[in-house]
């Protein structure tokens, strides 16, 4: 039986124009124009990647405040001065010991 013969038929030709229009219909879906399901999958790990990033400035942000919640009393703003700038009276020396 030859593919002509095959297609001549008529419930095959009656249905192949169905098949092949699903067929590129399925085609356009997946793979072309912005709403492909590739673009779909690409925009939710973006998404899920700017996600993560909120939550880390999140975090730095609380964080920060925190950091300045603790430097607005002046006992503990000298002794960040004196940890992190190494800052010392007149009369005092530092001395730096590494680890």
């Amino acid at each position: 039986m030859k593919f002509s013969e095959f297609w001549s038929e008529t419930k095959i030709r009656k249905w192949g124009k169905y098949v092949v229009t699903i067929l590129v219909f399925l085609i356009v879906y997946l793979f072309i124009g912005d709403q492909s399901l590739i673009q779909f999958v690409h925009r939710g790990r973006e998404i899920r990647h700017l996600e993560q990033q909120r939550d880390m400035y999140r975090e730095a942000a609380e964080e920060a405040q925190k950091e300045i919640q603790t430097l607005n009393h002046p006992d503990s703003l000298e002794q960040y001065a004196r940890e992190h700038y190494y800052m010392h009276n007149s009369n005092e020396e530092i001395f730096l010991v590494e680890e």
